[in-house]
């Protein structure tokens, strides 16, 4: 590439075209740009980020909560606890009556150490024999008990415990003294109460903190106690239990959680993601707009093929932007119309002025002030016309629909503008059901648009014309139809006449009309839900290229 070539490349990228913007060596548009920021932040996404969603955020914790508060509910009921506790208890109570009941047959005919010699003793469980006077007489202990339950590890449960006990031994001043792990020492507080012919059963902890149960019964209750059996259980054989369930709980607890914050991050992922998405590209528009200053518009990203509340707040938005740009649009080209519409006489007026002054002769000067009253009395108008169109839009917002008879109002309508017919020499003829048509909306806003189209229909006809007033009602749907028989609508104008500042009138009728009133008519017809037109009244629809017969004005409103 020669020198040359390269300035004229230079000179190209320095020069915007058409409200473009530089990106890298390339002039873009605003609207493309606008898509690749949120193609790129779509892709700097992919599952959202906690720390920069705040809805993300409460959706995975709410959803953590629900798990936390069962797992926490069942720990601390503890039912299966309990039901060992239980379970235990009444084992041991079953195994001390019946070896009470073996050595009060043997200690007949033996002494006591002879007589629990052959008794089959639970797994890690002690017994004690006790004479009338509370001394031990005989012992015997269970085989070693199983180890199954220490083959399984419990880190989980074993790390919360740790946990716990230092956050205990902060919060307190002192470890509660445990009671002694001794066989004998813990029966002698129950030895009176079975001596006195009941099973008491005691419950302690050892020094380890393990559960130590122990229970005495009475030898020979029926006649008279020759002694006391007591069985005490090994230290922690039920804790050891309730923390290998435990700790069956919490892997389920942290399996379960873990699958709650994934599925819990790819619901973010679809709800806060399109959300950033919509407010991105918001942001993104007004930063444009305040800052750039950039034609370009805003672009809502299309989610509307999504079936949820997301799709329809992305229809909802892009529909209001629509209308937005719509409505900036409308204003623009009303303005310019406007200006455009105020030049013509405020010409007339400056060259009317400025023949004034050099006007000689009186008819000359009367003629002058003519044209300057004339299009003084035109530019109120105007200017009136313009107001009223210019608030159209937000007084039929405020304003609130009410249901009325249709009828009733083109009839007293009628009745009205039926008399100006008669004095300019034209029949008024009207044609309406006799059941009453009732619909909703704003009964003087529609009056105006039959107003506006029967006068019209008087204006353009001549005496010995006629103009015609008939509805019918069609279905869900309500027709007032108004006729003249005057010259019609030119075939170039019928796609015209309801533009603003439009008006096809004979050439003694200029200036006495703003070009307002068919546009505002249709404003307020389709503000309703309605629809207008003008169609030409032909002696045949065969033959398109006839004489048309006049003119003939369709509302169609919704009943």
């Amino acid at each position: 590439m020669t020198v040359a070539q390269q300035i004229r490349m230079d000179e190209r990228k320095a020069q915007p075209r058409n409200g473009e913007v530089l990106l890298g060596e390339d002039w873009v548009s605003p609207e493309a740009l606008a898509e690749q920021e949120l193609r790129a932040g779509r892709g700097r996404r992919g599952l959202v980020a906690l720390n920069h969603s705040p809805l993300a955020r409460k959706i995975v914790i709410f959803n953590m909560m629900a798990i936390v508060i069962m797992v926490a509910g069942v720990l601390f009921l503890n039912p299966f606890r309990d039901s060992l506790v239980i379970q235990r208890e009444q084992g041991l109570v079953t195994e001390a009556e019946l070896a009470a009941d073996v050595l009060a047959a043997k200690m007949a005919s033996m002494m006591p150490e002879a007589a629990v010699e052959g008794l089959r003793i639970g797994p890690g469980v002690t017994l004690h024999v006790f004479d009338a006077s509370g001394q031990v007489v005989a012992e015997a202990r269970g085989g070693p008990r199983q180890a199954l339950g220490e083959e399984r590890t419990t880190i989980i449960t074993d790390f919360l415990n740790l946990v716990w006990d230092a956050v205990s031994g902060v919060l307190t001043s002192g470890r509660s003294a445990e009671g002694p792990a001794d066989g004998v020492a813990l029966a002698q507080d129950i030895i009176a109460r079975a001596q006195a012919g009941e099973t008491a059963i005691k419950t302690t902890r050892g020094p380890e903190g393990g559960t130590i149960f122990t229970v005495a019964t009475p030898i020979g209750a029926s006649t008279g106690p020759l002694g006391v059996v007591a069985l005490t259980s090994a230290e922690g054989e039920i804790d050891r239990l309730v923390r290998h369930e435990r700790e069956q709980v919490l892997q389920m607890f942290v399996i379960a959680l873990l699958v709650s914050i994934g599925l819990s991050l790819v619901l973010a992922s679809t709800i806060a993601n399109p959300l950033s998405d919509l407010a991105a590209a918001a942001e993104l528009g007004q930063d444009r707009d305040a800052r750039r200053m950039s034609p370009g518009r805003v672009r809502i990203p299309d989610l509307t093929a999504r079936p949820d509340e997301i799709g329809r707040l992305s229809v909802a938005m892009r529909g209001m932007v629509a209308a937005l740009y719509d409505r900036i649009d409308a204003n623009e080209q009303f303005a310019a119309d406007v200006a455009h519409e105020i030049k013509n006489p405020l010409a007339s007026l400056r060259s009317a002025v400025a023949s004034l002054h050099v006007a000689k002769r009186d008819d000359q000067r009367a003629r002058l002030l003519e044209v300057i009253d004339h299009d003084v009395r035109r530019l109120d108008r105007l200017v009136s016309d313009i107001s009223n169109a210019s608030r159209l839009d937000s007084e039929l917002v405020k304003e609130e629909e009410e249901e009325f008879n249709l009828l009733k109002t083109l009839a007293n309508l009628s009745e009205y503008l039926g008399q100006q017919a008669s004095e300019k020499g034209v029949e008024f003829i009207t044609d309406l059901p006799v059941d009453p048509i009732v619909i909703r909306g704003l009964e003087g806003r529609l009056a105006q648009v039959f107003v506006n189209l029967i006068t019209n229909a008087i204006s353009f006809c001549e005496q010995g014309d006629a103009v015609r007033v008939w509805a019918r009602k069609r279905d869900n749907r309500v027709l007032v139809v108004v006729e003249d028989t005057g010259p019609g609508i030119p075939e170039q104008a019928l796609t015209k006449v309801f533009k603003r500042f439009y008006s096809e009138r004979p050439q003694g009728d200029f200036g006495n009309h703003s070009g307002l009133g068919l546009a505002i008519s249709k404003q307020i017809v389709e503000a309703h839900g309605g629809v207008i037109w003008a169609e030409n009244i032909r002696p045949t629809h065969a033959d398109v290229t006839s004489e048309p017969l006049g003119a003939r004005f369709v509302v169609g409103l919704p009943v």
